[in-house]
């Protein structure tokens, strides 16, 4: 199966299996889609890692709340596609920061985070992944 985009709204798949999250149209309340597009890239069945590059959005109490039971919930399933989720920080000491939060994400979702300086560095390191099978 292949991804469509038209479908797609917080995560930019045009360059799939490198899933980007699209933080200006995560808007409060995006949860739902959110929800929706990670079915649809779990049910395709196709190794993926979604990328986050210089996040910076603060999220909702309610989106990340119904993300997280969604997590916990897809634990498994998510886990055998999404190779990786990957934070791209050019900020030395921010890219410390996000990979100390990441951790505790780890633990809990069970999706290996890395953390990388720039988008060449997170393409090179989605190739591997998704080559390792």
């Amino acid at each position: 199966m292949r991804i469509g985009p038209q479908i797609f709204i917080i995560h930019d798949v045009t360059q799939f299996p490198f899933v980007v999250f699209n933080e200006d149209a995560a808007q409060s309340g995006y949860a739902s889609q959110w929800k929706e597009e990670m079915a649809a890239l779990m049910e395709n069945g196709q190794f993926f890692v979604v990328v986050y590059d210089q996040h910076r959005m603060e999220e909702s109490h309610e989106d990340r709340k119904r993300r997280g039971i969604w997590l916990k919930n897809n634990k498994g399933p998510l886990g055998r596609v999404c190779k990786a989720l990957i934070s791209i920080e050019p900020d030395e000491g921010l890219r410390a920061q996000v990979k100390a939060m990441s951790d505790m994400a780890v633990k809990a979702f069970g999706i290996p985070h890395e953390v990388v300086s720039t988008r060449e560095e997170a393409l090179a390191l989605a190739h591997r992944l998704i080559a390792q099978k």
